[in-house]
């Protein structure tokens, strides 16, 4: 019987945390998709791996069996495709659209190490990770924060001002700068991606004097977040960049002052191997070349043998 090991990753994380509405909030998967692919796995084993109620998911008999050999499985599995793609002189990279840019880091990266391909994975706004959370990449080009920073190797590379993406009939969509506290009593257009403390992020929750955010939109893809600000649905924060890779009629981008601006960073997995420490340390050598700043965020890049 062949079973996908992402149904393997999903039932880890819900015998973990006994709660579908958080497996998910981990996962960066909706609650009904994880729902389907936990039937999915049930249905392909013809066993039951949970007693669902009203408190949460109670592992079966069966499901304690599972849960008991799954995570091993997983961790052999991590180390062969890391292996095989070492062996094989690829490295996958994850990145979200509007993180960093890559061009002079991959070519940093093929001076380290002569004859390897770096495999550049775009990720949706649903995973701020940017496939570090599932293990789809090693290591990944992202935002700072973004939950479940604490279980990675972190470091921040740059800053880069937040704008406020208007309508292009807004009032203050004229202006040269807006300041925050201009925002406060604003609708945001928000993705459903955004839970816990990274939506406190990008609603700039602590910089609000107390004021709770007015959600005006709840959004899924890109093209709905723009349409929502071109039909007035409300504002948004986003970093600088935001304004030459989502370029649409009807929509402005004006810089905000007062608000922290978004932190990009370089994220890996723990014991990632030589060459993510490579790709790191190019991550920093080409950022600290273009003097924005580079800082510490958590440890230092994974060591070298």
């Amino acid at each position: 019987m062949d079973v996908d090991t992402r149904l393997l990753r999903y039932f880890a994380a819900i015998a973990e945390e006994g709660n579908l509405t958080r497996a998910a909030h981990r996962l960066f998967v909706s609650q009904p998709s994880l729902t389907k692919q936990l039937k999915h796995l049930e249905s392909q084993l013809g066993v039951r791996l949970f007693t669902r109620s009203s408190t949460g998911m109670t592992l079966t008999d069966a499901g304690h069996a599972l849960a008991h050999r799954v995570p091993p499985v997983l961790a052999d599995w991590d180390v062969a495709v890391r292996e095989t793609r070492s062996a094989a002189r690829v490295l996958r990279v994850g990145f979200l659209a509007s993180a960093a840019n890559t061009e002079d880091i991959v070519a940093a990266f093929g001076e380290r190490r002569p004859g390897w391909r770096v495999d550049l994975r775009q990720s949706p706004w649903t995973d701020p990770t940017a496939g570090l959370a599932n293990a789809d990449v090693p290591v990944a080009l992202l935002r700072l924060p973004f939950p479940g920073e604490d279980k990675f190797g972190v470091r921040s590379l740059f800053g880069e001002p937040r704008c406020a993406a208007l309508s292009s009939a807004h009032p203050l969509a004229a202006r040269d700068e807006i300041a925050f506290r201009e925002l406060w009593d604003e609708p945001v257009v928000v993705t459903s991606a955004l839970k816990g403390t990274w939506r406190d992020h990008w609603l700039a929750t602590s910089e609000r004097d107390g004021r709770t955010a007015r959600i005006g939109a709840v959004v899924e893809h890109p093209e709905e977040f723009l349409e929502a600000i071109a039909q007035g649905h409300g504002i948004a924060l986003v970093p600088a960049s935001t304004s030459l890779l989502y370029e649409r009629q009807g929509v402005v981008y004006v810089p905000v002052t007062g608000v922290t601006p978004s932190e990009v960073g370089v994220a890996w997995l723990p014991e990632a191997g030589e060459a993510v420490a490579d790709f790191v340390q190019c991550c920093l050598d080409v950022t600290r070349s273009r003097r924005t700043g580079c800082g510490t965020r958590s440890d230092s890049p994974p060591a070298r043998a």
